[in-house]
């Protein structure tokens, strides 16, 4: 079985070192679903892990629906996962009715010149799970990563096993989504897989002894998938009159 662990911290990738994990897959940001993480994030991870890296290719939390300037931003991140050692590239878009972007899915394959690419939970969300899994293979995806169109896993194990059988050889079925340790021989003996995707992440106390925890540096809760906060013109218009 390939044991892949999302990580977004140089702590979780030691504890992946340390534990054997066979993959990786390297994110920034966690909370909001996992977000393309850094240049030298990478170079400390290929530093440290010697196992496989799948590196998150995704510029913001949110839907999966991109403007050209994102695409663009996507793309430069792929070469640049390609020269900091990364092992594969994982991404996903969508259209507004729910299928696949596929002008923007191809846009990135051409980036990735035949690196291996991973399609990411966006599959969850798309209006045909079938139908997107035909596409994918067509594409040359080299598999996906999936909680079967469910919040969880362990929710939809016969939906993962029915893509499972569709997928054949043609690409791989990565599960994940809520998993916990104990899950993961009962997801490998009803779906047929032999591979799993979780975050096996418990909580560390900071060693900070002076604390200020009343003064937040982000945004005190995380927006729903279908909304986000960004920067609007109005207000940064309103708040330069109002200093000048």
């Amino acid at each position: 079985m390939t044991l892949e662990i999302c990580v977004d911290s140089l702590d979780s990738i030691l504890a992946c070192a340390e534990a054997g994990a066979d993959r990786i897959e390297l994110c920034a940001s966690l909370t909001e679903g996992g977000l393309t993480p850094s240049g030298g994030m990478v170079v400390q991870a290929r530093t440290l892990f010697p196992g496989e890296i799948a590196m998150m290719i995704r510029p913001r939390g949110g839907d999966f629906l991109y403007q050209p300037e994102e695409i663009a931003a996507m793309c430069a991140d792929i070469e640049l996962a390609r020269d900091l050692g990364a092992d594969a590239v994982v991404f996903g878009c969508l259209s507004p009715d729910g299928s696949l972007d596929l002008a923007a899915i191809e846009t990135l394959l051409d980036a990735c010149d035949g690196f291996p690419a991973v399609f990411h939970r966006a599959f969850d969300v798309c209006a045909d799970l079938p139908a997107a899994l035909e596409a994918l293979a067509e594409l040359g995806f080299e598999r996906i990563l999936t909680s079967g169109g469910a919040p969880s896993v362990m929710e939809a194990l016969d939906p993962i096993a029915a893509l499972v059988q569709q997928a054949g050889d043609r690409l791989e079925i990565l599960p994940g989504g809520g998993i916990k340790p104990e899950y993961v021989a009962e997801i490998i003996r009803h779906t047929g897989v032999n591979q799993v995707h979780l975050s096996a992440r418990s909580v560390q106390n900071s060693p900070m002894t002076f604390r200020r925890p009343e003064i937040p540096m982000g945004a005190t809760t995380v927006p729903a998938e279908y909304e986000r906060r960004v920067a609007d013109a109005a207000l940064i218009a309103a708040a330069r009159l109002g200093h000048g």
